[in-house]
């Protein structure tokens, strides 16, 4: 896992560039090495900062082929790599290096092709490839978007970046997007191209940016492609848990190859659990989990993740973290992550990632994209109760409320809202969108007039569907599946892989590997018919029968429970709410100080429920001051 920059003159002028105040800012990324190759005509440059995981001796970068016409740059792994390297090999390429990344420049020379190169790899990635003979750079985003991938144009010259820091080392200013700013006061996430940058792009997940002859062009190469309603084949739901189980396997067993120290995070729950489990199936030794000890319920799973390690015989290194640590650390996890969170966990994340490397792990296996391929989520729970003809849906939908109440204004409304441009656009409006759509409503009112105006000017919702193929990817599919399509390419891409994983990971040069985000498991799940994923009003009911021979079964049985911290606004100490008070006192743009100060002084005589359903729109607002802050950012027009 590495940092990774590019930049390319796109009239083929020579404008050289010094990288290496990019490299710098991305050390976080690769602290094992830093290489530049320049090409000979001055019209290209690529660089790289290194952590190493394979090959640890021979691995640095930017790598070349034999001949030197495809050099490349590479972050995240490429799993199966072993079988693409010997097969090249016997059609006469010739490796300098033992590494995983060096297959991508042999495959893109053999392949002569851009999509067919990507489409042969597999794993977490994003790289920038240049072909010398054709002046053309292919920068490339994994499928799901689990390495992130930013890109600008300035003064006739492409810059590409894993983050928008390496960018401003090179003189970009940090502005803010105004446009993107009013979908996070709107629904929090930001469209997939997007970030919160003026003039800085996201590559989307599975889209390849190429450059050629003065153009750009982002291109798709993958999506989720759900199967129309009523296309699930015959099979029964046997062989579907077996070759779930077997699918999940695979994807831990790849992801376990390493050169250095591998670690699990393990909250207890029933995604990271089933990682956990079949990984020390494979392992010699004990496995070494980590998990995030709050101290108190109902956010604390430390007892959970206890009783899964000593099923396993695993050791679990617990990472104690209180309100303090959080609001301490915040400054430093929103600027390496470069997002907006709406809860501690943000920098819960960042904490217990940094126990992890100070532990010495460099790799550490996560649970991530199991509640979207598997409808894990309460909201998708609730999805499907809505329109559910059983007779007993009522009282599905009453224990799922009764059983998640720590979602609610979160991912669960906890009041009701019309969207009717959405449900026009969608025929039916996903639960999440709702509860996305009051928290909306709530940053509003804590919003400046002038931002408040210039959101409320704005079609967001209809800006947010605009960028979603909805007739090629929504239309004929059920709504859950609408729904779980919509939270995958918005919030897992925008928030959990990238601010909550990548973000907070890289901080302290951790690699996260999240095994239900492999895609070959991935085209598997997709097809599995929504009677197999939420039966009885219980989630991911097919996972459960295929792991629960591995786990305690009161893991395998446990309802999920999403990742939280304690609200930071509950102030448990006085140091807590001074730094809260004192940061949105500093610049604070777009909202508005007396009203920001008026709902703090109102929290204490709030009831608990109350004060969580106001802590997202709160936590918008302390990381916007401190994003700002953090980056001396601009506010454009």
């Amino acid at each position: 896992m590495c940092g990774v920059v590019a930049a390319v003159s796109l009239d083929g002028a020579s404008r050289p560039v010094d990288l290496q105040p990019a490299l710098a800012a991305l050390q976080h990324r690769g602290p094992d090495g830093r290489g530049v190759w320049t090409d000979p005509t001055g019209a290209a440059a690529l660089g790289h900062v290194r952590l190493a995981i394979v090959d640890l001796a021979r691995g640095a970068q930017p790598l070349a082929s034999e001949d030197g016409a495809v050099v490349a740059t590479v972050n995240g792994e490429f799993y199966g790599f072993e079988a693409q390297r010997a097969e090249l090999q016997s059609r006469g390429h010739a490796f300098a290096t033992g590494s995983d990344s060096e297959v991508l420049v042999h495959l893109y020379e053999e392949r002569g092709d851009a999509r067919a190169t990507v489409d042969e790899l597999r794993g977490e990635f994003a790289f920038a490839l240049w072909d010398r003979r054709r002046r053309r750079l292919v920068a490339a985003r994994d499928r799901f978007g689990i390495k992130p991938l930013v890109w600008t144009v300035r003064d006739g010259q492409l810059l590409v970046a894993s983050e928008a820091k390496a960018l401003f080392a090179l003189g970009v200013t940090a502005r803010w997007d105004r446009r993107s700013f009013a979908h996070v006061a709107t629904h929090q996430y930001l469209p997939p191209d997007r970030t919160l940058f003026d003039g800085v792009h996201a590559v989307a997940p599975g889209h390849m940016l190429v450059a050629e002859e003065g153009d750009v062009r982002v291109v798709r190469y993958w999506d989720l492609d759900y199967p129309l309603e009523g296309s699930a084949d015959p099979t029964d739901a046997e062989e579907r848990r077996d070759a779930l189980l077997a699918a999940l396997d695979d994807a831990v067993d790849v992801r376990l190859r390493a050169d250095v120290p591998i670690g699990f995070y393990l909250s207890g729950g029933l995604d990271s659990a089933a990682i956990a489990a079949l990984a020390a199936r494979r392992s010699a030794t004990r496995p070494r989990c980590f998990a995030v000890s709050f101290g108190h319920a109902p956010y604390d799973e430390l007892d959970h993740a206890r009783c899964v390690a000593d099923h396993i015989g695993a050791t679990l290194e617990p990472v104690p973290v209180d309100q303090d640590a959080l609001v301490e650390s915040l400054p430093e996890a929103v600027r390496c992550a470069e997002g907006v969170g709406i809860n501690g966990q943000f920098a819960a994340k960042f904490l217990l990632a940094r126990a992890v490397a100070r532990a010495g792990i460099k790799v550490v296996l996560t649970g991530e994209g199991a509640d979207e391929a598997l409808l894990g989520y309460p909201h998708l729970v609730e999805d499907v109760l809505r329109d559910s003809p059983a007779a007993q849906a009522s009282v599905w939908r009453a224990a799922l409320h009764r059983d998640t109440g720590a979602c609610r204004g979160v991912m669960m409304p906890d009041g009701q809202i019309e969207l009717p441009g959405v449900r026009r656009t969608l025929g039916a409006v996903p639960t999440w969108f709702e509860a996305k759509a009051l928290l909306g409503r709530r940053v509003g009112a804590l919003l400046s007039d002038d931002a408040r105006a210039h959101v409320e000017r704005r079609d967001v919702w209809g800006d947010l569907l605009a960028g979603i193929d909805v007739s090629g990817q929504l239309a004929g599919r059920p709504p859950v599946i609408r729904s779980a399509y919509l939270w995958s390419r918005l919030a897992m891409t925008g928030y959990i892989v990238r601010t909550l994983g990548d973000g907070t990971e890289m901080a302290s040069s951790i690699e996260g590997r999240p095994a239900f985000l492999d895609h070959r498991l991935f085209e598997q799940t997709r097809r599995l018919p929504v009677d197999l994923l939420v039966r009885a009003g219980v989630e991911k009911w097919l996972l459960r029968e295929a792991v629960t021979p591995l786990l305690p079964d009161a893991i395998a049985r446990r309802r999920k429970h999403p990742f939280l911290a304690p609200p930071i606004t509950a102030f448990s100490t006085g140091r807590v709410e001074a730094f809260v008070r004192d940061t949105l006192a500093a610049d604070l743009p777009f909202f508005d100080r007396r009203r920001v100060n008026d709902l703090l002084d109102g929290l204490p005589s709030l009831e608990r429920s109350q004060q969580a359903a106001a802590e997202p729109a709160v936590m918008i607002a302390l990381c916007t001051a401190v994003l700002h802050r953090q980056f001396r950012m601009e506010v454009g027009t």
